[in-house]
Order: structure tokens, then C-alpha cells, then sequence
């Protein structure tokens, strides 16, 4: 049986949605239910009942991301797009590929685009004694996932930067940890995650590092985005991935760590190797 952020990772169904293009290139998911709220915007969107597309008049980046920034702007005025971020994103669907439109990243959600995202398992491990996990929980106040259990670090990916230089920058924020501690991160595989959410399609490619950490570190969040750190054995996390109480994309890092390390049997993770191939959709 799979666990359930294994299953939470392809929940997605594709006919509820419309594809959304910029240029010929499908670049994210639009639910159904959603697609009359940009009937309003006719001279920006095309829509009919197989797609939705931007309009041929916005063919440069510039005037893409004009576009879009108006409409988002209304959809967040309105309540349609929540947990307002001022963070840029890339609309791209290959990390290192060209930008199509700049938006806001609490609009990604809502059109359903590629995001990237770094993920680290902090690792405690001294002779004698079994492995050990720093793990967040997050603050209430988050956009996404309140409360929730999360990898010591973890964050998205904006627009100008690198993925080890977010990972420096979100090791600072989050736990405390220095440039020289931070860089010490050993890079996992990478994972991909399509979700059907409350605000949308959840479409990420979450890069995976781990970091040994000296036996006397103790995170200190420095954002006020984690509410606790704790320290617990291996089991105790595998049980809360079990169990759900761990966030989708801190499950799936962390099972990631547990299997490379064989630390957990892969038969306990059934579905597992399809989370690393893109969706099928």
C-alpha cells in the first residue's frame, strides 16, 4: 500500500483542468471552475473548452508578464488568489530554460505552472547511537500548510536564483545555519510533485540535499516562517510520514534520504520510483 503523500504526489486529475498555454507551449493547469473568472480579461485570454491560451498580442516577456501582473493583481483583489508572496517567478518548464512571463509566486498555484523548490534533510549521526532527523514544524501563519512537519529547511526557488545559492540563503533563514555549514549539503536525487490543492495545481520539481550536522547544532529559525525544531530517530519520522502528519514534499524529500541511506526498505514505499519521472499528463 502506498503511503499517502506517495498518492498525494499524482493526485491530479487532468479533465477537470485546461491546459494553459503561452506561445505553443503548455506551461500550466487551469481547474475548470476556475476559467470563468478570467472571461473577464477576453483581449488577454482565449479560452474555449479544450484550453485556455494568452493571447498571440503578448509576444514578449515584457508585455507577458504586464498581462498577466494586471489580471493576477484583480484575482488576489478578489480573493481568488491568496497568501500574496512579493516573490517573482519564472513561468519555464525546464529550470533552466528561457522565462515565457514573470508572475507573482502565490499566482503559480492558480495557473498551474512549473515551480522548483530545495529541500534538505538535516542529519544527526554519532557512533553508538542511531541516525537521528532535525525536523521543522511550520508556523501557523504559513500561506501553505500551517502547522505542518517539514524538512529542517526547505523553499522555493525564485526568479535570479541559483539552486544552491536558495539553499544557502533558506539554511540562513530558517535554521541558522552559515554559508560555510550550509555548503556542505550533498545533493539527493530530484522529484517531481503535480497535486490538486485548495488554490490550485501544485506543479514542482523539488531538488533534494542532505546535511550532516555537528552533534551540538540546534536549528534557529531566523524568519518566523517555523514555529519549533525538534530532533527525532528515524522511526519516530517515518511514522509521521505514515501517518500524514508531514507535508507531501517533506515526505517524499526525507523517504528519498531514508531509501539512498537504507535507512527504510523500498518495499515499504510502493509507487515511490514513479515521483521521479515528469507526470504523464
Amino acid at each position: 500500500m502506498s503511503l499517502p503523500a506517495i498518492v498525494a504526489a499524482r493526485r491530479f486529475d487532468a479533465s477537470a483542468h485546461l491546459p494553459f498555454y503561452i506561445d505553443r507551449e503548455r506551461v500550466g493547469w487551469i481547474r475548470r471552475i476556475d476559467a470563468p473568472a478570467l472571461n473577464s480579461w477576453p483581449d488577454v485570454f482565449h479560452i474555449d473548452q479544450t484550453s485556455i491560451r494568452l493571447a498571440n498580442t503578448f509576444s514578449d516577456l515584457n508585455s507577458r508578464s504586464a498581462a498577466l501582473g494586471a489580471v493576477i493583481g484583480m484575482l488576489a483583489a478578489d480573493g481568488r488568489i491568496p497568501g500574496w508572496r512579493n516573490e517573482t517567478y519564472a513561468i519555464r518548464n525546464a529550470f533552466d530554460a528561457e522565462p515565457l512571463a514573470f508572475i507573482e509566486r502565490a499566482a503559480s498555484r492558480f495557473f498551474g505552472t512549473m515551480t522548483y523548490a530545495v529541500h534538505v534533510n538535516g542529519i544527526v549521526e554519532e557512533p553508538g547511537r542511531a541516525p537521528e532527523l532535525w525536523i521543522a514544524r511550520r508556523s501557523e501563519t504559513k500561506a501553505t500548510d500551517p502547522g505542518m512537519l517539514d524538512n529542517v529547511v526547505a523553499g522555493g526557488i525564485g526568479w535570479g536564483m541559483g539552486i544552491e545559492e536558495t539553499l544557502v540563503k533558506e539554511c540562513w533563514e530558517e535554521a541558522g545555519m552559515q554559508t560555510q555549514l550550509a555548503a556542505k549539503a550533498i545533493r539527493g536525487r530530484e522529484f517531481y510533485v503535480l497535486q490538486s490543492l485548495p488554490e490550485g495545481t501544485q506543479a514542482e520539481l523539488i531538488y533534494v540535499f542532505d546535511l550532516t550536522l555537528p552533534a551540538d547544532f540546534a536549528p534557529r529559525n531566523q524568519d518566523g516562517e517555523v514555529g519549533e525544531h525538534r530532533l527525532a530517530r528515524v522511526d519516530e519520522v517515518a511514522r509521521w510520514i505514515e501517518e500524514g502528519a508531514m507535508t507531501v514534499d517533506a515526505s517524499l524529500a526525507t523517504l528519498d534520504c531514508l531509501l539512498r541511506r537504507k535507512w527504510i526498505d523500498e518495499e515499504a514505499c510502493e509507487g515511490m520510483p514513479a515521483i521521479y519521472l515528469p507526470p504523464a499528463v
